[in-house]
């Protein structure tokens, strides 16, 4: 019999994923449907945008409005980067979430969190633990060619993936009774090869500066990845294996584990069946662990 935990206390660690970290919107659902009370949060990345949400008490209005979104107008959040050094600036994309859930400040929120990303320069994590939520949020999700750096304190920051994938040391600052990660890299649910249903690539309205980063040149011969595909891909290799170092050294009593191949990384349009995902993936880890 599962030993009741309602009201216990947990701190909760949010992995980078690109699109597949909407899983996480049901993972905090099926957390919260047992009762358990989310006392502090640390994310990278896309678990940073997604904890960052729930810690300001508007998840449920981000889950509304991304479900609302199809593939044009989710595309069309990313402006082309200026200057040049990534597919995004990212202006459009902050604009949209500051209109959706104004610019709460982090050491105001209702719940502790903690937003992971890297400082190129000193070669170092650096946790954002105070000051705007949508600055932080920002440089956690920076992918380096994605998103531009964002420059914060004078630091020009990027995606905390890259050296904290699973930021697990982020969340020790917590007292919360138990540690509950959300690993990004799980085993896939095809067999190799095989690949997703997913729509078509989405190029068909987009403007040459935007699909040449999605779509590969045939005669190229390199198996249909266009550069943006390419660098999530060994993006996400390195990541898998970082974040496997970190569950090893510094275990969480509960791991919930979304499928690596879930989506392909900008897939962000197919948000209602990525949260049904997270929320069943953690139904079946709760059940296993006793919850």
């Amino acid at each position: 019999m599962a030993a009741d935990r309602r009201g216990e206390r947990i701190a909760l660690v949010l992995g980078a994923g690109g699109a597949r970290g909407l899983a996480q919107i049901g993972v905090i659902e099926a957390l919260q449907a047992r009762g358990l009370e989310i006392a502090s949060i640390a994310g990278s990345s896309s678990g940073a945008l997604v904890g960052g949400l729930h810690a300001a008490g508007k998840l449920q209005v981000y889950r509304d409005w991304l479900v609302g979104l199809d593939r044009t107008r989710m595309l069309r959040l990313f402006d082309p980067g200026i200057p040049r050094t990534a597919l995004s600036g990212g202006d459009r994309l902050m604009a949209a979430l500051r209109e959706l859930t104004g610019s709460p400040r982090i050491e105001a929120l209702p719940i502790d969190f903690t937003a992971v990303a890297v400082d190129l320069v000193r070669q170092r994590e650096v946790w954002l633990r105070e000051g705007d939520l949508w600055d932080a949020v920002r440089a956690s999700i920076a992918i380096p060619g994605v998103f531009t750096p964002h420059r914060i304190h004078g630091r020009d920051l990027v995606d905390g993936g890259l050296l904290a994938p699973l930021p697990i040391a982020a969340s020790r600052l917590s007292d919360a009774h138990r540690l509950v990660a959300v690993d990004m890299h799980g085993w896939p649910e095809r067999p190799p090869g095989e690949t997703a249903d997913a729509e078509a690539e989405p190029t068909g309205w987009m403007p040459p500066w935007l699909s040449r980063w999605f779509t590969a040149d045939e005669d190229d011969g390199d198996d249909g990845m266009g550069i943006t595909e390419l660098m999530a891909r060994s993006l996400d290799t390195m990541q898998a294996q970082i974040a496997r170092v970190q569950l090893a050294m510094d275990p969480p009593e509960l791991v919930i584990r979304i499928p690596r191949d879930a989506c392909q990384f900008y897939e962000f349009w197919r948000a209602a069946e990525l949260i049904e995902l997270g929320r069943r993936e953690a139904e079946q880890a709760l059940d296993a662990a006793g919850y």
